[in-house]
C-alpha cells in the first residue's frame, strides 16, 4: 500500500499557508518568507516524482515549512512564543532559533539520498557531506537575507532580517542550521545503522 505521509503534510501546509496567507502583518515580507518556502515545497514534490523519501523524512522536511510559513504571517520576531522567552528568561523571541534548527533537519533526507543511490562508500562522506551542504545552504539564505535588507524597504528589510537587535544573529543562525543538521545525521544513523553497516565502509 502506498504510503500517504507525504499528500497528508502537502495537505496541511497547503491550510497552513492559506490560514497564514489572510491578513499577515506585512504583505511584502509575508512574500519574502514566503516564496523560498514554496519553492521547497515544489521542489520536493517533483522529486518525489523520481525519488520517494521515507516517511520519516517527509516529517523532518514539513517542520520547517509549516514553522516558516507561521513566522511568514506574524514575522519570526512577533510570533506568539511568549511562554518560551519567560520559562527561559530569553531577551528575544526565539522563534525564529528553532525554525533555524529545523533548517537542518534536511541533512536527513539528503543522507537517505545519498544511501538509497549508493552516491557515497564512506561512511564519513555519508556523515558530513549533510552537515556540510545544510552549512553552505545556511550561509547563502543569510546572504540573502542581507542582500534583501539592504534594498527593500528599511523597515521590511530589518523585519526578514529578524536580527532583533543582535549583531551576531547571522552566526547564531547558522550555528542552530549545523546543529540541527547534526541532530539530523544522529538520527540518521540511528534508524538506518544495519543498512549502513551493511554496505558502507569506514
Amino acid at each position: 500500500m502506498k504510503d500517504r505521509t507525504p499528500h497528508i503534510l502537502l495537505g496541511i501546509y497547503i491550510l497552513v499557508f492559506i490560514i497564514c496567507g489572510i491578513s499577515p502583518y506585512d504583505r511584502g515580507v509575508w512574500w519574502a518568507e514566503n516564496i523560498p518556502i514554496m519553492a521547497i515545497v515544489i521542489s520536493a514534490v517533483i522529486i518525489s516524482k523520481f525519488f520517494r523519501f521515507s516517511p520519516l523524512s517527509y516529517i523532518l522536511m514539513s517542520v520547517l515549512v509549516i514553522l516558516h510559513t507561521i513566522g511568514g504571517h506574524y514575522t519570526f520576531e512577533r510570533v506568539p512564543f511568549g511562554f518560551i522567552t519567560d520559562m527561559f528568561g530569553f531577551e528575544r523571541n526565539h522563534f525564529d532559533r528553532v525554525a533555524h534548527f529545523s533548517v537542518g533537519f534536511y541533512a536527513y533526507p539528503i543522507a537517505e539520498a545519498l544511501l538509497k543511490r549508493k552516491l557515497v562508500n564512506t561512511k564519513w562522506i555519508l556523515y558530513l557531506f549533510p552537515v556540510f551542504a545544510i552549512l553552505s545552504t545556511a550561509a547563502v539564505y543569510e546572504l540573502f537575507e542581507w542582500i534583501f535588507a539592504i534594498s527593500a524597504d528599511p523597515l521590511a528589510g530589518m523585519t526578514v532580517l529578524g536580527s532583533q537587535g543582535d549583531i551576531w544573529d547571522a552566526q547564531k543562525d547558522m550555528l542552530a542550521d549545523g546543529l540541527g543538521a547534526i541532530f539530523a545525521v544522529f538520527l540518521f544513523y540511528f534508524m538506518n545503522r544495519k543498512e549502513i553497516s551493511g554496505i558502507i565502509k569506514l
